[in-house]
């Protein structure tokens, strides 16, 4: 079985930056970039133009941004599989990786695999109908896109995170709906209050969106009161589903500590993980930020952290 200092599972801003930085400090990084789990590159595969990733500043592709990042980390020595990681062996060092082709021993590990967007099985909002096409699941990321500007924009969810982006949003959409199946949001009392108050935001109670329509972007969806059934057709430039994101941390095998809401528990300040040896960066241990660039920000503080412990460990020069 071949033996990497550093293997770096997961891809997106996290995991190519922390190639990098590793690549440049002779680590050799391997990376399992994913296939099945998700879009090699991250979510950012599945998103149009990002415009607050600093250094473009006419905006750029997302995949056009990924492409680069992946590029940089081949061109410092970063060998890249587009294979899943379908387990790990934590419980000794060197650890195994047991990937869907190719097993590997890693003195080091980063984990780097992100968090998938919850979504609902709404006609119109899957992936080749209006998903990314103003369909989306975070306005931070989104919502200062040009075909938000002054339209109707509405949220799905009933939680603090439906009303956090709702508010966000209302500093570019005409009127923000949050759509919520029940007569009660679930928010925590200080952000319900915001959001009820606010004078741009309505709630729809008892509703929920059946259908999203439009041409080459969203024009209109489709309400349904879930007591009455009725339904209404609305005018819509947008709609942000906003009922929380799931790590990606199954193929671990509860192998290392969770933070109460499923993402991985790393040191204050730091990326290690309970298991020494093992660091975390990106999604899979933010459930705070999440964005691009401080994803790009903790792969590059676990590739030195790594780098340090491998040192310490007299496993590198």
């Amino acid at each position: 079985m071949e033996k990497r200092k550093l293997v770096i599972i997961g891809s997106g801003p996290a995991g190519y930056t922390a190639a990098i930085y590793a690549a440049r400090a002779n680590l050799e990084p391997l990376v399992f970039e994913g296939f099945f789990s998700g879009p090699a590159g991250g979510q950012l595969m599945t998103t149009t133009e990002v415009e607050n990733f600093p250094g473009f500043p006419e905006g750029i592709e997302g995949p056009q941004l990924m492409s680069y990042c992946r590029k940089q980390a081949e061109r410092f020595g970063t060998k890249i599989l587009t294979e899943d990681v379908k387990s790990v062996d934590l419980s000794s060092r060197p650890f195994k990786v047991i990937g869907s082709r190719t097993q590997v021993e890693a003195d080091a590990i980063i984990i780097a695999t992100g968090a998938t967007a919850k979504k609902l099985d709404i006609e119109g909002t899957r992936e080749g109908e209006f998903w990314q096409k103003g369909v989306t699941a975070c306005a931070v990321c989104d919502g200062a896109a040009p075909i938000f500007r002054n339209q109707d924009l509405y949220v799905i969810g009933g939680g603090d995170s439906a009303c956090e982006e709702a508010i966000f949003l209302t500093k570019y959409g005409k009127k923000v709906y949050i759509v919520h199946r029940r007569d009660e949001l679930r928010a925590s009392k200080i952000m319900a209050e915001r959001a009820l108050k606010h004078p741009k935001i309505e709630v729809l109670w008892d509703h929920v969106i059946v259908k999203v329509e439009g041409d080459q972007v969203v024009r209109s969806a489709t309400i349904k009161h879930v007591k009455t059934g009725k339904e209404e057709k609305r005018t819509a430039g947008g709609v942000f589903f906003a009922i929380g994101f799931t790590p990606n941390t199954d193929f671990l095998g509860g192998q290392l500590e969770l933070e109460g809401n499923g993402y991985l528990k790393v040191a204050p300040g730091g990326t290690t993980t309970s298991v020494e040896g093992v660091f975390a960066a990106g999604d899979v241990c933010d459930h705070v930020y999440r964005q691009a660039i401080s994803a790009a920000g903790t792969g590059c503080m676990a590739a030195l952290d790594a780098e340090r412990w491998l040192s310490a460990q007299g496993l590198i020069d």
